[in-house]
């Protein structure tokens, strides 16, 4: 927190950033840990399958993280609207 302050990013903006990027870890191999949950609740479905289904969210949340870090304004609308 100090160190993101001292640099001057906005920290509303810096919360989204490390929300998204830990939103997209936990579906990332070999880690995956939401794959692996639901491969233990899907006994029937291959991990491999399961990573296989989750491709498209994954580069979908990497296009997310890219106009979030790129266009912060993005990230910031909502709250802008609450503290007006």
């Amino acid at each position: 927190y100090p160190l993101v302050a001292s640099m001057g990013f906005d920290l509303v903006w810096f919360g989204i950033v490390v929300v998204v990027v830990t939103e997209i870890s936990l579906i990332t191999p070999p880690v995956g840990m939401n794959v692996f949950v639901l491969s233990a609740v899907l006994r029937d479905v291959k991990t491999g399958t399961i990573f296989k289904g989750v491709t498209p969210f994954w580069c979908a949340d990497i296009v997310r993280l890219a106009l979030i870090v790129f266009i912060a304004p993005i990230a910031l609308f909502l709250p802008e609207l609450l503290y007006r």
